[in-house]
């Protein structure tokens, strides 16, 4: 990890971090690695899935939906083939936590998977990697390689009759292949466009088969779910949000990080206690509490905890796990314009709402950062969030509007201050008490 390990973790997914040669087979074996492949085999299809939903587990990709209810959407009684589908493209700006666990165990990955795999009767599973993580990639395909060597990956793994084969899919580095149905696009070779939807991956995933599509840390969480027991892995969260999580926490903290944390914990205490605080003098400004495309909030509106129903409750959302905190030394519209021009910079470009949404909010954001606009751009911005929103094919251009929208609203007074400002320095001092 970038930092030493804080005394408030709760090492479930983390626990073999720090075992030396922790990436390989022999390290996963010597503690526990593949024991929850072995009890899901023994307890069968259905106790696996019941086994997840009493977990409480809920997407860590962004979405939070029930990893369980996605689970038992699959229809694993159809004759098409059945298809596991890792999403690694980790691109939400501010979050850092599936590498790491790539990184350090791939092998808990690989289990999940494979757990999966048996449980949906398939055959066969891809781990789609971001392209900026393509030194992952040795790492992942030495580790599947030593599943292979013991019978936990190929043919009749481990004398049940059952066949899982698995490989890992680079990307070109777009963020737009977060999108599970743009990233299934991708797998089969096409451009990485997102579909419409109904009909969904579940009964028309990857080449139109019954697909189970989770993100790494979902995976990997599974792995400790079966072979602790759903029990040991919910008593970490709320009754709707089970589990421990890996949050980023990056920003104006003292001791920026990844830590995995009881979905129990506060904002606050991640903040002060596990981030060490703001920097000496410094006061909080805002904080986006899951990554780049959540609504910002506010100081008073910081009192909350990081489970998923607690932040939308809040009017955002727990999201990737990115926490970004910002102190009073901000500057908060130079700050919407460097999300915005990411957002603008990968939009896939398929429908309008999104293409032009983001293109027009990246030049007016410009305009008014340079103190050229008007006040009248101001409430600009804020429409053209407002009209982007919920219209697109997928989610990015909510993740462009709704931070968006959130920081015009609340910062308001920012936009005009720098507006003031700027145009008062451009007008000749002697015009200045004309009248």
């Amino acid at each position: 990890m970038f930092n030493p390990p804080s005394p408030h973790e709760v090492k479930i997914l983390t626990r073999r971090f720090g075992v030396q040669n922790s990436h390989t087979i022999d390290a996963s074996l010597a503690h526990q690695g593949y024991d929850g492949l072995k009890k899901a085999i023994a307890m069968g299809a259905d106790a696996v899935i019941n086994e997840i939903k009493a977990s409480a587990l809920r997407g860590r990709g962004g979405a939070g939906f029930p990893t369980g209810m996605k689970w038992s959407f699959i229809p694993r009684t159809s004759p098409k083939p059945k298809y596991i589908v890792c999403n690694a493209d980790e691109s939400e700006p501010g979050t850092c936590k599936d590498r790491l666990l790539i990184q350090n165990d791939p092998h808990s990955l690989i289990e999940g998977i494979a757990i999966a795999g048996f449980t949906m009767n398939s055959n066969r599973g891809y781990i789609y990697v971001r392209g900026e993580y393509r030194y992952l990639i040795y790492i992942l395909e030495t580790a599947i390689a030593e599943a292979y060597k013991h019978n936990l990956l190929g043919q009749n793994i481990l004398g049940t009759g059952w066949n899982f084969d698995l490989f890992v899919h680079s990307g070109a580095g777009a963020y737009e292949c977060g999108e599970e149905s743009a990233l299934l696009n991708s797998l089969e070779g096409k451009r990485g466009t997102p579909r419409l939807k109904p009909p969904f991956p579940a009964t028309h995933g990857l080449y139109q088969s019954p697909t189970l599509l989770n993100n790494v840390e979902s995976f990997c969480a599974v792995t400790h779910i079966i072979r602790d027991g759903a029990a040991d892995f919910a008593k970490h969260g709320p009754e709707k949000s089970g589990g421990t999580r890996l949050m980023c926490i990056s920003g104006h903290v003292q001791r920026p990080g990844v830590y995995e944390m009881p979905l129990s914990t506060t904002l606050p205490f991640l903040i002060n206690e596990v981030g060490g605080g703001l920097r000496p003098g410094r006061t909080l400004k805002a904080v986006q509490p899951g990554g780049s495309s959540s609504p910002i909030l506010l100081p008073e509106e910081c009192n909350v905890g990081l489970d998923f129903d607690s932040l939308a409750k809040a009017g955002t959302m727990a999201g990737s796990g990115g926490i970004v905190v910002l102190d009073d030394t901000a500057d908060i519209v130079a700050y919407a314009l460097r999300i915005i021009r990411f957002y603008q910079h990968e939009s896939c470009g398929w429908c309008i709402p999104c293409r032009e949404g983001t293109t027009w909010l990246k030049k007016i954001l410009e305009r008014l950062n340079q103190g050229e606009g008007t006040m009248k751009d101001v409430d600009l911005v804020g429409e053209l969030a407002k009209n982007m929103f919920g219209r697109t094919f997928c989610a990015l251009g909510d993740a462009a509007a709704w931070p968006t929208g959130s920081i015009v609203k609340k910062f308001r007074g920012e936009f005009e201050t720098k507006l003031a400002a700027v145009q008062a320095r451009q007008v000749p001092a002697e015009l200045v008490n004309i009248g």
